[in-house]
């Protein structure tokens, strides 16, 4: 197991005590811990609250190392990179390094900082190249580029440190894949380094110790230094900030039964901005983003200065409100995750959470936004959209108070990942496969990869698997007369470097500003952003939308550009553009369970929240946390079956998928299905009262049932696409073009049938079902749902629709589903159905 700290605590060296004192501090505990670990050379990872100097804890052993340390080199041993900060976020970088100059500058260090990311201009990336900073700021993506330099084992020679920063957002996933094989280059490259992880929501240090430790195995012992990949890993805690201050708002002391948009809610939140300094409102889609800063835009009757901040906006524009963040000349800011890792903007005097948060981790990661002062409480404003909401709310608050973060589980390192890596070690200096596969699997990801699986992804690099090697454009690396693999050519180099990383975004175009002029488009503005490209299919020129705050008449398609003028309807055709969403975190889930059976416990609760389960109760079945309640009724001639298993969107829409074939298979002709966070409903023209329940939710469905849903549905597709980006085998940008996603999908659909039909196992196609089953279908997580109800579905026989089953039922018609439902809708109001339920005369439940 990692190795804790245990009280060995040293003194900060005189120059940087005087500057704590000249500012009226003290060193914090972990602070003098981090110093202890690196004096004995062990890896370390910290977790302490947002606001308690962690950046600093993290930076100050380099800082001190480097302050004693002569002049440095112009060339030659001692003049590379000391230490190397990776950061989730471009954003981040900008931030940590305006922030860790004050030190610099105040104590008077020779310490030369710079940042490097996609945004950083070419020709400072060469200068940083023949003139490396001391200390290097960058992105998970940048360091997977400089392992395919040529030169990248002389320039980081000197490397002493990687401080990872927010480590719990990246760890578990394919940028955690890339990052942490790329440590392994680097701690090849420098034996004697120390890798330092700094998170404040962590809920099981113990297994991100493991994936930071290097090496096959982990050392105990306390501070254990046994040299390069077998040190230990000293886990240091921060002490506990001040709790936060978080508040739910009820609006007018009523809380909607259904939405999601928190519309209801916009007077009351924009007074709370109106009586606070600067705030931040957060939503979890960019869709919701627009639509919240256009409602908000509505009612500014103050003309208070309210900007806008999603990952689809230009470069330029986000830029451009941190800055005016920075200064200090904005009171609220309508954001996405691009804001909630630790970017310290200036005074946030208040975080609103508008909508469920999904997750505790998230939720305490956007509350320190707010004061970023660990002795003094952070102010949190959170406005559920709906009463199931509202439980969410509450579950996650009470989450929040018990410091339980959301737990991730064990995750293994994809083979798309490595063979990117792969082919940048090659790009590199060439390798030789025993010596890099012990190089990848002392990489914690990797640790089990057996020897033959890695040679298949050396034989995908090389020649693309079996069925491809007769194309020439997938033999990418070839082997020298020593045996070494290489890169086959350097323009096969260029295009890697062009194409690393492993976030792969929907296929978008770029949205600028252009005129129609004789029937021809063309560019003439700026660039206002990005948007998915299957969001314009559907548009005829003329088609009015939102995006950027603004509305925007489309004018049409002109490579990878989307041309559009300034609207003169204030009222968009198009009212919705979307962005991912967010899957509740299976703890949350557990914790909403839990209170909604808790009858005690309701009273935490608004009055029309507790008269809404109460109502629930008494006309049909409240839910039971381990088991799963099922209601069937029929409205008009339509059947319905409203199950509330409360796992998530991801997980309902493959339960649906999955139970619908099943109906299909027992005549019972499923018409479509609509799920949300909390529950799922099938409708059918045929009565679904009397169906075995035991039987249709059988583990079972996960065998031959998911086999014949992947094998017709375009997830597999999709996912293929993802997996074969990311590999290389298909790249979107080659020198002087990038292909659109129209013709990237093109290009890897036809590669996905050619193996289909000709090798069925091979590596990407594995690569994606598992990606599938994990991604798109949280396959996990409805298998252990499936087993945990096994026994215990709860039956309600109903004669209407019951209170819990309105949310859900009000989607239906404002979410296509497939099939023939594709054109069913239910035109009744939310009121409407809300008054049949809340009707007197309600028959007895059977079950």
């Amino acid at each position: 197991m990692p190795v804790r700290a245990t009280g060995g605590v040293t003194a900060l060296p005189p120059l940087f005590a005087d500057w704590f004192a000249s500012r009226g501090w003290s060193p914090r505990r972990h602070q003098l811990e981090m110093i202890a670990a690196a004096e004995a050379g062990s890896h370390a990872l910290l977790v302490a609250p947002t606001g308690g100097g962690k950046t600093l804890a993290g930076f100050l052993p380099s800082l001190i190392d480097l302050a004693e340390r002569g002049p440095r080199p112009e060339h030659g041993p001692g003049s590379g990179v000391h230490t190397l900060y990776v950061s989730p976020l471009k954003a981040l970088t900008t931030d940590v390094e305006r922030n860790l100059m004050t030190p610099i500058r105040e104590i008077g260090l020779n310490i030369h900082v710079e940042s490097r990311t996609g945004d950083t201009k070419q020709s400072k990336k060469q200068r940083q190249r023949d003139f490396p900073p001391d200390i290097l700021l960058t992105t998970p993506e940048q360091l997977a580029l400089f392992c395919a330099w040529e030169g990248a084992r002389a320039w980081f020679a000197d490397l002493k440190c990687v401080v990872i920063d927010e480590v719990h957002a990246i760890w578990s996933g394919k940028r955690g894949d890339l990052l942490n094989l790329g440590l392994g280059r680097l701690q090849s490259f420098a034996p004697t380094l120390r890798r330092v992880a700094l998170s404040a929501t962590v809920d099981d240090p113990e297994m991100i110790a493991s994936w930071l430790v290097p090496g096959p195995r982990v050392v105990t012992g306390d501070h254990a230094n046994h040299g390069g990949g077998e040190a230990g890993v000293v886990i240091v805690r921060g002490d506990p900030g001040a709790p936060p201050v978080i508040d739910v708002l009820v609006s007018e002391g009523r809380v909607p039964w259904a939405g999601h948009t928190g519309q209801h809610a916009m007077p009351e939140v924009y007074e709370a901005i109106r009586r606070s300094g600067m705030t931040l409102i957060f939503v979890n889609t960019r869709w919701q983003a627009e639509f919240v800063f256009q409602q908000l835009w509505a009612i500014n009757e103050d003309d208070l200065p309210i900007a806008l901040h999603h990952g689809s906006l230009a470069t330029e524009q986000r830029r451009k409100v941190e800055a005016a963040m920075a200064r200090g000349d904005i009171r609220a800011v309508v954001c996405t995750s691009t804001l909630d890792l630790g970017i310290d903007w200036g005074d946030v005097d208040l975080v609103i959470q508008l909508a469920a948060p999904k997750g505790a981790s998230r939720l305490v990661q956007r509350i320190g936004r707010a004061n970023h002062r660990l002795d003094e409480p952070s102010r949190a404003l959170m406005v559920p959209a709906s009463r199931f909401e509202m439980l969410e709310c509450q579950a996650a608050r009470e989450a929040v108070a018990a410091n339980a973060f959301d737990w991730e589980p064990h995750h293994t390192g994809t083979l798309d990942t490595l063979a990117q890596h792969v082919m940048g070690v090659a790009c590199s200096e060439g390798f030789d496969v025993g010596e890099l596969h012990e190089e990848v699997t002392a990489c914690a990801p990797y640790r089990d990869l057996p020897r033959e699986v890695f040679e298949e992804v050396i034989d995908l690099v090389a020649t693309g698997g079996y069925s491809l090697r007769t194309y020439d454009r997938f033999a990418r690396i070839v082997r020298d007369r020593q045996g070494r693999w290489r890169v086959r050519t350097a323009q096969m180099a260029q295009r890697h470097r062009m194409n690393v990383g492993t976030i792969v975004a929907a296929a978008t175009l770029n949205v600028r500003v252009g005129s129609r002029r004789g029937g021809k488009l063309t560019v003439a503005g700026r660039k206002v952003g990005q948007a998915e490209e299957h969001y314009f299919e559907q548009m005829a020129p003329g088609d009015t939308f939102v995006f950027a705050g603004q509305v925007w008449a489309y004018q049409g398609i002109v490579g990878i550009d989307v041309i559009v003028t300034a609207a003169q309807d204030k009222e968009p055709k198009i009212p919705s553009w979307g962005g991912s969403k967010f899957p509740m975190s299976t703890s949350l889930a557990d914790r909403v369970r839990v209170l909604i059976q808790d009858r005690d416990h309701w009273r935490v609760l608004p009055p029309d929240v507790q008269e809404w389960l109460e109502l629930q109760e008494a006309r049909s079945v409240i839910p039971q946390a381990d088991a799963l309640l099922v209601e069937t009724f029929q409205r008009g001639s339509r059947h319905y079956l409203i199950a509330y298993p409360f796992e998530g969107g991801l997980a309902h829409n493959t339960l649906c998928m999955l139970l619908t074939r099943r109906l299909d298979r027992l005549g019972v002709g499923p018409l479509g299905f609509v799920c949300t966070d909390y529950a799922l409903a099938v409708w059918s023209i045929r009565p679904m009262e009397d169906l075995d329940l035991d039987a249709l939710f059988q583990p079972d469905m996960l065998g031959d049932d998911l086999e014949a849903w992947l094998d017709e549905s375009f997830v597999m597709k999709r996912t293929f696409r993802n997996c074969a980006l990311i590999a290389g085998l298909i790249e979107r940008r080659q020198p002087g073009a990038e292909k659109t996603g129209r013709q990237v999908t093109f290009s890897t659909d036809l590669i996905y049938d050619v193996l289909r039909r000709h090798q069925p196992d091979h590596l990407l196609l594995r690569t994606a079902r598992a990606d599938a089953a994990k991604g798109f279908m949280d396959v996990a997580r409805v298998g252990q749902l499936l087993t945990r109800i096994q026994g215990h579905i709860r039956h309600a026989r109903l004669e209407r629709a019951s209170p819990f089953s309105v949310p859900v039922l009000v989607q239906i018609g404002r979410e296509r589903v497939g099939g023939d439902a594709a054109d069913m809708i239910l035109e009744d109001s939310a009121e409407a159905l809300i008054a049949e339920v809340m009707n007197d005369d309600a028959p007895e439940v059977a079950a």
